[in-house]
């Protein structure tokens, strides 16, 4: 038996979670370079469409209170620079991307500006 097999057979039961972006997301993507889009789009969709509130590495939960009323954070890319706040609605199976930035240094800029984590 393939074991592969077996766990896609187990994620196709997963129903996926819905994932919404903020208007604001439009604004912060605008400020990191276009060639990085179509990465944070993709690590978006694997990272947080079947176990977006399962601890990883690079995904973990916020220290209340924090900016824009996200609960969690994604960490991806070259060196690990770009972050992503989101929430989570388990009822709605649905995943708020609330903003998209860059990590420069010990500095959180989100649309250009620092951001407080």
């Amino acid at each position: 038996m393939n074991v592969l097999a077996g766990d896609d057979a187990n994620m196709a039961r997963k129903q996926p979670y819905k994932i919404s972006y903020d208007q604001a997301t439009k604004k912060h993507l605008r400020a990191i370079e276009a060639n990085y889009h179509s990465l944070i789009r993709a690590a978006i969709e694997e990272q947080l469409q079947f176990e977006p509130a399962k601890e990883t590495r690079n995904r973990k939960p916020l220290r209340q209170p924090a900016p824009f009323e996200a609960t969690w954070e994604i960490r991806f890319g070259p060196d690990s620079r770009f972050r992503v706040l989101y929430g989570i609605d388990e009822e709605g199976r649905e995943v708020q991307v609330q903003a998209i930035g860059v990590k420069a240094g010990n500095r959180l800029l989100v649309a250009g500006e620092e951001v407080e984590l």
